[in-house]
């Protein structure tokens, strides 16, 4: 029972900007909402999986089989961004575990909370990455 109220609690917690940055409690809000985030990626992949296995119809109509194929395709595609989606998770837990998430890579500044809740592996704060953009954009115009 005592389990479950820890459970209940951490899950209606919100980081605040009013705690520490990064203090204990902010790591396991971030790590869980990851480790959440992957599997939930990893469902998916599962199911999508189990749909490619299934769905080996032979579509006597060209235009049924080219849809077929064109959803395969698209199908594939999300997966291939979902498995470099996990790979940065996985970094973001990596920097939990060594005491680097939660600042910015270029600048060394903490990444806001509300940036990080709505996406946990960001490395750069949005001013950096408003940067990062902008010189992109630059070097792809030229």
């Amino acid at each position: 029972m005592k389990a479950t109220a820890v459970l209940e609690t951490q899950s209606e917690y919100r980081p605040s900007e009013d705690e520490e940055f990064m203090n204990e409690r902010q790591l396991e809000y971030f790590k869980q909402k990851l480790l959440d985030w992957k599997e939930e990626i990893l469902r998916e992949s599962r199911e999508t999986l189990s749909h490619l296995q299934t769905e080996t119809e032979n579509h006597p109509d060209l235009a049924d089989r080219a849809s077929s194929e064109t959803d395969r395709a698209l199908e594939l595609r999300t997966r291939d961004r979902q498995r470099k989606l996990i790979s940065k998770i996985d970094e973001a837990l990596r920097r939990i575990e060594d005491g680097s998430y939660g600042y910015c890579e270029e600048t060394g500044e903490p990444i806001t909370l509300a940036r990080l809740d709505a996406r946990p592996i960001a490395t750069l704060s949005l001013e950096a990455q408003e940067r990062h953009e902008r010189r992109e954009r630059v070097h792809r115009d030229e």
